[in-house]
């Protein structure tokens, strides 16, 4: 397969950093799913790429092969069963995820689409999820009723502002109320303390991760694999990555908004296999799909744990974004045989000082390896 054509021009990097022999052509021959930095007229909200964004969770199949008998009898009973949720049929195209008016809270209080719907290519089903953190109207319904999954409309969990309780479990990892309020964390309401993380995108709610006090995980059925704090980095020319959603915050404690975190944590070991093809690389999807906030930052700073997962991570994240715009922050060291871990264990133990001082001393990624 001949190699892509070059579409734009990256950035060259900041003086006296980078050797001026260095190349900097991110679509090369040796580096060929390297992410490239597109221009915004090379994506529109239908067309997908190889090489490009992504930005619907389903591809569509290449050679469709549904009875076209059956799919209008599938069309004309689920557009029955829509309609009777209250959503309006012809504003939703099948294949993709369409941004509408919530009918259960009518947008909220601030009157937004925050209702994530999505049909089937071949009509079967539909499902959907309404972000407003007050709603969290979720479901699933099939054309076919022997296909119902009882279990596919139960509720998204309801959010709430923090309580005391937990405001104080941040006040201690030194993350003020203010920082908290601005990324919108929120806690699922019940006796169980549970934080919920919302993912936006444009301002608008994509997703949800939760995280009990115990450090389990997980996140919200169909949210977009995408990072976190991505409104944070749009047109930003430099731009900080970290490991978890509170070395995110901790990152701004230090001062600096222009941080995204990953949302699934490191890889145990660098793959010895090279980079797959986009469509292969499912533990870098959240990366592809926010491919385009990257084509104007000329330094990327690479601030994930110090453990070998995170530097498993720093090398994938590298090698996808480019080296010869990458530069690794390094700990400060806890005592004689061990550093600090990650962000918030020095925001926590040194201050916002030394953790502002550790991010302002990272080294050029190519010349640390």
């Amino acid at each position: 397969m001949p190699p892509p054509t070059r579409l734009h021009e990256p950035p060259p990097p900041p003086p006296c950093l980078v050797a001026s022999n260095t190349p900097l052509n991110l679509l090369s021959i040796k580096r060929p799913n390297t992410f490239l930095p597109y221009t915004a007229e090379s994506f529109t909200r239908i067309t997908l790429k190889s090489n490009g964004f992504r930005y619907y969770s389903h591809p569509p199949s290449s050679n469709p092969t549904v009875d076209i008998d059956v799919e209008k009898t599938d069309s004309a009973k689920l557009k029955q069963k829509i309609e009777a949720l209250g959503v309006k049929f012809e504003s939703c195209t099948p294949g993709q995820f369409d941004l509408l008016y919530c009918p259960k809270c009518k947008g909220g209080l601030s009157v937004q689409r925050t209702l994530s719907f999505h049909i089937s290519r071949s009509w079967s089903y539909a499902i959907w999820r309404c972000f407003d953190l007050q709603c969290g109207w979720a479901g699933q319904v099939f054309a076919d009723n022997d296909k119902e999954n009882p279990r596919a409309n139960r509720e998204s969990p309801r959010l709430e502002p923090l309580d005391d309780e937990l405001l104080g479990y941040f006040a201690e990892r030194m993350i003020s109320k203010e920082t908290l309020q601005r990324n919108n964390v929120m806690q699922v309401a019940g006796s169980r303390k549970i934080i919920a993380f919302p993912y936006r995108r444009n301002g608008q709610l994509v997703g949800c991760k939760y995280r009990t006090l115990e450090k389990k995980f997980w996140q919200g059925r169909n949210t977009e694999k995408m990072l976190y704090g991505i409104d944070d980095i749009v047109d930003a020319d430099e731009i900080i990555i970290v490991e978890g959603e509170i070395d995110k915050l901790s990152i701004e404690e230090a001062g600096y908004c222009n941080c995204v975190s990953v949302p699934g944590g490191a890889p145990q070991t660098v793959s010895l296999n090279g980079i797959p093809s986009q469509e292969k690389d499912t533990g870098f999807q959240y990366l592809w799909n926010c491919k385009d906030y990257f084509q104007k930052a000329s330094r990327i700073i690479l601030a994930t744990d110090g453990d070998t997962p995170g530097q498993a991570l720093a090398e994938e994240l590298a090698r996808r974004l480019g080296k010869e715009r990458c530069w690794r922050v390094h700990w400060p060291r806890k005592d004689e045989i061990s550093s600090f871990k990650d962000a918030n264990e020095v925001l926590k133990s040194l201050g916002a000082d030394a953790l502002r001082v550790a991010i302002d001393k990272a080294e050029f990624y190519e010349m640390h390896n």
